[in-house]
């Protein structure tokens, strides 16, 4: 079974940057997407970024658009979350996820909190 773990989060001030990043355990991917999900307190859990695995085509959400970066790193199995120009709206908990046999695998979770 496929497992996420998380890294990079923490405590930053408006202006700078953090890489998250979601190393995959269980199976290689192929042909998967890992997206990017955020949840700030009190809200519902949102799409962020998104990124396939084979080609390397990423998407985002408004919100992130020029500021975030999806990438992966296949040789490592890994995908990675770039976020420049942090803003205080981006506090959340953030979570890579993959979809493995029909079921949502999420990650561990890695706070990210921006200071104004």
């Amino acid at each position: 079974q496929v497992q996420l773990a998380q890294s990079g989060g923490g405590l930053v001030q408006a202006g700078d940057s953090l890489r998250l990043s979601c190393v995959a355990s269980g199976r290689t991917f192929i042909n998967d997407r890992v997206d990017w999900y955020r949840q700030a307190p009190g809200k519902e859990r949102e799409f962020v970024a998104g990124i396939w695995w084979r080609g390397g085509e990423n998407f985002y959400t408004a919100a992130v658009q020029g500021r975030f970066t999806a990438s992966r790193d296949t040789a490592k199995n890994s995908a990675y979350l770039q976020m420049d120009s942090l803003k205080p709206e981006d506090t959340a908990i953030y979570y890579c996820t993959v979809t493995d046999h029909g079921r949502d695998i999420w990650g561990t979770g890695t706070q990210v909190t921006v200071s104004s």
